[in-house]
This record gives structure tokens, sequence and C-alpha cells, in this order.
């Protein structure tokens, strides 16, 4: 068949709702679309880690601070997952890794701030993991299909994670009024980033992954 016409079955197929597999034929504009967008959620699991791995030490008893470092080892996991995903559509993890190092590649903003004490794990936990569970649910229907099943497996361990920090936050909420202030004080300094999490207005026109159904919701819907 000629381009057009196998870009034209594609399209009809991605439209009524049908996946693509990584040895499908896709356009180049999807192939591309998807490794960096697969890539750069790779990224922010693993950049994501970091922040809350300086906080194992503060941990307030041993079972916070196995919870926590489960919760690190489960983001790191995911990275990993993800980073085989995007091997597929011709991208070396060793090529990604370098990227992300050498600052060729982007993670998600929110994690680019610091944490810098005990009740940041709180707020992570409940409010920018809780997020990060909206905007991957709505990707359980994406069109790319070896995604969408490791989001199933991560969506399952991101809703532990939300459990950890609810009950982090319900712990400091009711706790002395060292514990509240703590609470309320990383509350103020993260309210700003986690409402930013979604990101810009949405340009659907521009916006080649909705057109090819990877994302199914908009920034403003999520």
């Amino acid at each position: 068949m000629t381009y057009e016409e196998e870009l034209s079955r594609f399209t009809d197929h991605v439209f009524n709702g049908g996946k693509v597999e990584a040895d499908d034929w896709m356009p180049d504009d999807y192939r591309r679309g998807v490794l960096k967008f697969i890539e750069m959620h790779a990224n922010s699991e693993i950049m994501g880690a970091i922040p809350e791995r300086e906080q194992i030490p503060r941990a307030p008893s041993l079972r916070r601070k196995m919870s926590l470092t489960a919760k690190v080892q489960d983001e790191v996991g995911h990275s990993q997952l993800l980073y085989r995903i995007a091997e597929d559509l011709g991208k070396s993890r060793e090529a990604m890794y370098s990227d992300l190092v050498n600052g060729r590649s982007k993670f998600h903003n929110v994690f680019h701030y610091p944490t810098k004490h005990w009740g940041d794990v709180a707020i992570i936990g409940w409010l920018i993991d809780g997020a990060a569970l909206v905007t991957q649910a709505a990707l359980l229907e994406s069109s790319y299909a070896p995604y969408t099943r490791v989001l199933k497996r991560i969506c399952a361990e991101e809703q532990l994670h939300l459990r950890h920090g609810e009950d982090i936050t319900l712990e400091l909420s009711s706790g002395t009024d060292g514990q509240r202030e703590m609470f309320q004080e990383a509350l103020n300094r993260w309210w700003l980033p986690i409402i930013h999490f979604f990101g810009p207005k949405t340009n659907v026109q521009k916006d080649l992954l909705l057109k090819w159904k990877v994302k199914t919701r908009t920034n403003e819907d999520l």
C-alpha cells in the first residue's frame, strides 16, 4: 500500500477505538509523540523518587521508614517498566538515561521542587500522587496498547501510594500543634505546584496525542 493508504487505514483503526501494538505500522508523528510522552513519564517516575528518598532517614518510626522505602522502590520500578515500553519505539534505555542526566529530555515540573521535612511526604502521597493517579487512570484507554498494559500495574500501586499519603496526612493533622503546623507549612508551599500539575490549557487543534487518542482527556478536564 502507499503511505496515504497506510495512514488512512491507521487513522480509521484508531478513531474506531482500535489499539496499536509496538510492531504495527504507525505514522512517524505517532511514534515520535508516544515515545516522547512515555519517556517523560519514565523520567518523572525516577526523578519523583529522589525528593522522597531524602526523607527516609527522617521518618519518625521504623514502620514509616519501611513504608516510604517501599514506595520509593515502587517509583523506580515504574520507571524501568516505562523505559522498557519506550525502548520498543526505537530509543535505547542508555540514550534515555543520557538525555535525562544531561538535561536534553524533560520530567514533570513538580519534581523539580525539594522536600524539606516529613510533612512533604504526606502532601506528595496524598495530593501529588492523587493527581498523578487521575492522569494515569485517564490513559488506561490510550490507543497505544503496551502503555495501557503497564499502566494497569502502575495505577494499582499508585492507589497504595495515595492511601499511604492519606494515612500520614490524617496522623499529622490530628496530632500535636507542631505536627499540624508542619503539615500546614508543607501544604502552603506545595499548593501552587500542585495546581500547575495538569499543565497549561490544551491546544486541541495542535495536540497530536489527543488526535491519535494516546491521551483521552484535556488538561482542563483532568
